[in-house]
């Protein structure tokens, strides 16, 4: 009996998803005009912005996965990374990655991590959630910069939003926290150095082709990038039939009786209803919105928290080959809607002092298509290179105690020696 129910419910929803599609279908058979211009703007977007800022990542991620360099960082890093998160220290890669390119780089490298068994599906399912963010690019130049005219506003958004996803973190830590699954973890024995080369002379047993593995991860991040434009612009014009029907307006009016005791209007709930499924779109009309500075911050850091339904979506795709679930990650994105909001009410009120004083502004993006195209991938790539100076720097750090007890023993041994003869 259950099993009849189990594929009726199957079967409805497939007629669902069919009878969105030729509704979807007929609108743009009745908007084709609107339809087609929604989708050069999700084109447009996605050529300049996003492909430039992610294609460095993708293929040196690629790279650095291949060549067996995530395994010794996994090693270096496990004792940082497991009291913190409860991750294995692979996961500092992937974090440093989340954190200075944009979505959905994370979920990427997650998958990739599993797909290795370098994590189990719990500690996957945990990092994925606190490793997807907004580009730091998009924060402090297009937002910023391009929508508010106010590059103090970068550091502010951009921090309400890091630190709001570090918290998801911190909270996810207990997640699936009596999962017996075992793989492969870093050697125990010995102290840190010794388990680094214990782990490089295991990458060194692997010999590979660097043409051939360059040749894959440019293939591969290619085909990543070309997926991620097809969610992008189809959304884009997803969204724009949504709002010719009116169903944004309804939505927008859902989320006004909802969020009317924190003086929500309903220009702000007409950018959160667009930035449930879009977060440029979205943002622009919050940072448009006739209201106060600081609720129109706040309704962006949620936006960019909640990351849109595009996001989601792409999450879904590249999670469909494993065995991960996209409830904590749904769950986290509203727990970091929610965690941003607050935080901007903390940086604009209490903390405003603090946050002036370390204010950094971010240039605007080129008029030029080639200028932004450049601009664009000059800034992943030197993002790219600071993410690796900082885990190299953590790395040092946490190496140097079993440096200095490694060296203590070479200079013990021979003094040691030597007092024997002499006696």
């Amino acid at each position: 009996m259950s099993d009849y129910f189990y594929r009726k419910n199957i079967f409805r929803g497939q007629i669902l998803w069919v009878l969105v599609a030729v509704l979807f279908a007929a609108s743009m058979v009745i908007y084709p005009r609107e339809v087609f211009q929604a989708s050069v703007r999700g084109l447009d977007t996605w050529w300049h912005i996003v492909f430039p800022a992610l294609l460095p990542f993708f293929v040196v991620s690629e790279l650095l996965i291949n060549f067996g360099v995530v395994e010794i960082i996994g090693v270096l890093l496990e004792p940082l990374m497991r009291p913190i998160f409860n991750v294995p220290g692979a996961g500092a890669f992937v974090v440093a990655m989340g954190y200075t390119s944009g979505f959905p780089i994370g979920s990427l490298l997650t998958v990739k991590l599993r797909k290795k068994r370098l994590c189990t599906r719990c500690e996957a399912e945990r990092l994925m959630s606190f490793t997807n963010n907004a580009s730091p690019l998009f924060m402090f130049g297009a937002v910023a910069v391009g929508m508010f005219s106010n590059p103090s506003l970068g550091i502010i958004i951009a921090g309400s939003h890091y630190l709001a996803n570090l918290t998801v973190g911190l909270m996810l830590r207990f997640w699936g926290i009596r999962d017996k699954e075992k793989v492969f973890s870093p050697p125990t024995q010995g102290n840190l150095l010794t388990q680094t080369f214990y782990a490089l002379k295991k990458v060194r047993q692997q010999p590979k082709s660097l043409g051939k593995l360059l040749g894959e991860a440019i293939k591969n991040s290619v085909e990543t990038l070309i997926l991620i434009g097809g969610f992008i612009i189809l959304f884009s014009a997803f969204l724009e039939v949504l709002a010719l029907y009116g169903v944004i307006d309804w939505i927008s009016k859902f989320l006004l009786l909802l969020l009317n005791p924190i003086e929500f209007n309903h220009e702000l709930t007409d950018a959160l209803a667009n930035g449930l499924w879009e977060v440029t779109l979205g943002s622009k009309m919050a940072s448009e919105a006739n209201a106060p500075l600081t609720l129109k911050v706040m309704a962006v850091t949620m936006i960019l928290g909640w990351s849109g339904l595009s996001v989601h979506a792409q999450v879904a795709s590249i999670i469909s080959e494993t065995d991960l679930r996209m409830l904590p990650f749904v769950i986290s994105r509203l727990l970091q809607a929610t965690l941003s909001a607050i935080y901007v009410n903390l940086f604009l009120g209490p903390a405003q002092p603090v946050i002036s004083y370390l204010n950094l502004s971010h240039p605007a993006f080129p008029a030029t298509w080639y200028g932004m195209w450049l601009h664009q991938f000059q800034q992943s790539a030197f993002l790219l290179l600071k993410s690796f100076i900082i885990l190299g720097t953590l790395s040092l750090i946490l190496l140097i105690p079993s440096i200095l007890k490694n060296t203590r023993i070479i200079i013990w041994l021979p003094l040691k020696n030597l007092s024997l003869r002499r006696k």
